[in-house]
């Protein structure tokens, strides 16, 4: 792995999803703690472009830039917008970059996200226990860090918004809804049930695959995260059977650490 002195700092981590980008700014050098971002910028895949340069304290070429993408297309276009900016540094962070082992057939199949929030959950859980990694988002990800701290796979599931854009899209009369938080369970209208179905059809399988996905006697400890997340987590506490801790920038501190085994290089580095 490259020491912390030989990345540059500041950092920006970008976790370019399906259907936003985020970036984090990591200032300084990373200390033993999982790493927080000193501000974080989520945007919309149509026109993010758009937003960085405002955001962005300094030109982009001040920056070191760590990518980790499941999103080609998207990668593509903020690859084109950093050349234009011609910034030299920046790594597209592949596989071989995340310091975690990957306890399955195909570990190349693997989404990064779900890989850097493990590299991320091996700095916060307690050492020789399993943990539970749900990340709600565009999809919604239940993984498995096993005791030893390897990414064990999980499941996948459509999230909240795509659930909701998929009833509205492949049904003639049901409109597009918006889900409240923590609606109420009976439905008196049509978008009231809509609304229950989706928020408390979440709750539920979530509850389920936390428990079927555990790893061995131990209660695994959850760690949630996600653009969607706030929504739940109080309501998923109750149900934990240890205390839930819900870290927002999960996916980003995982990035920004798995840059440290990156080699710095100038230009796009693949």
């Amino acid at each position: 792995m490259a020491s912390a002195n030989a990345l540059k700092f500041p950092l920006i981590a970008v976790d370019v999803g399906n259907s936003r980008v985020k970036f984090g700014v990591f200032e300084h050098p990373l200390g033993e703690l999982l790493p927080h971002p000193q501000r974080a910028l989520a945007e919309k895949l149509d026109g993010f472009e758009d937003e960085i340069s405002g955001w962005l304290s300094q030109p982009p070429e001040h920056y070191h830039w760590s990518i980790a993408s499941v999103n080609r297309p998207a990668t593509t276009r903020l690859i084109q917008w950093l050349e234009k900016h011609k910034v030299l540094n920046v790594q597209l962070l592949n596989r071989a970059h995340l310091p975690v082992e990957v306890d399955l057939p195909r570990a190349d199949l693997v989404g990064l996200d779900r890989l850097a929030n493990a590299v991320a959950v091996n700095l916060l859980r307690t050492p020789n226990e399993p943990a539970i990694i749900v990340d709600m988002g565009t999809a919604n990800k239940v993984d498995l860090v096993s005791a030893k701290g390897a990414f064990s796979g999980g499941a996948i599931l459509p999230g909240l918004n795509m659930s909701a854009r998929a009833l509205h899209e492949f049904t003639d009369l049901l409109p597009e809804v918006e889900v409240a938080d923590a609606p109420q369970p009976l439905g008196k209208s049509t978008l009231a049930a809509m609304s229950s179905g989706l928020y408390w059809g979440t709750v539920g399988a979530v509850r389920e695959l936390i428990a079927r996905v555990s790893d061995g006697p131990t209660a695994a400890q959850v760690f949630l995260t996600g653009g969607t997340a706030p929504k739940f987590v109080s309501i998923l506490e109750h149900s934990a059977a240890r205390p839930l801790q819900f870290v927002p920038h999960l996916t980003l501190a995982g990035i920004a650490l798995s840059a440290l085994r990156a080699e710095p290089r100038k230009g796009i580095a693949r």
